[in-house]
């Protein structure tokens, strides 16, 4: 019990000092300047534009990561009014985004955000239910925004490009499920990033869809 309530006072801590020493995005550290430079920088979720604010999100994840991940994931995974599926990331809310240590895994951080939106007649299928290829959607966008947490917090580019999505689909979500998101990371390293994620019916906890995801950074010179 002593050990674990010196790993939860010690991330609460230093997410407090993270808090506190950067109080807006103007003081944001550019997390890639250095990654510019080596030929590694993908995303820096630093310079991009703020999407609305992030005061109605809850998890104890300081508020400029929260603040910077919603802005991660409008720009890069959402995009512009003319993009694929724009209406439905748009309808996106995250609620939680929590960072915490797992003393299972030797006190290593874990970043897990929670998501919810409600299933709606231009995502369901013919058979009126909620379509595979939105939940596919659905998966690539939340279940990166993890990594773009845990990379803020351990101050290394969490953004990367899907390299691999394995789905499994557990059951229908018809007209009006409100769908809840958890998206946890697994790794976050140099290339390569890992996460997982669960799409529940909120309302009755059934598992609607589970998937694993694999993400690296890009050679900018091949893009």
């Amino acid at each position: 019990m002593s050990s674990r309530l010196q790993a939860s006072t010690s991330l609460s801590s230093s997410l407090s000092t993270l808090s506190t020493a950067i109080s807006s995005h103007a003081d944001l550290p550019s997390i890639s300047q250095q990654q510019v430079e080596s030929g590694k920088a993908w995303v820096d979720p630093a310079s991009l534009p703020n999407h609305g604010h992030s005061s109605f999100i809850g998890g104890n994840a300081p508020d400029y990561v929260k603040q910077l991940n919603y802005n991660t994931f409008m720009c890069y995974g959402v995009g512009e009014d003319d993009c694929f599926g724009h209406k439905v990331g748009k309808a996106v809310k995250f609620v939680e985004v929590n960072v915490n240590r797992k003393l299972e895994r030797q006190g290593r951080l874990e970043a897990t955000t929670i998501a919810e939106i409600e299933v709606t007649k231009h995502m369901l299928n013919g058979a009126g239910m909620l379509h595979g290829g939105c939940v596919a959607y659905l998966i690539d966008n939340c279940c990166s925004t993890p990594l773009v947490v845990l990379g803020l917090i351990q101050n290394v580019n969490g953004v990367g490009v899907t390299q691999s999505m394995s789905v499994l689909f557990h059951s229908p979500a018809p007209l009006g499920t409100c769908l809840q998101i958890i998206s946890t990371s697994i790794s976050l390293g140099g290339r390569v990033m890992s996460s997982r994620c669960e799409l529940l019916d909120k309302d009755t906890g059934r598992a609607v869809a589970s998937a694993f995801l694999n993400k690296m950074q890009p050679v900018l010179s091949k893009l």
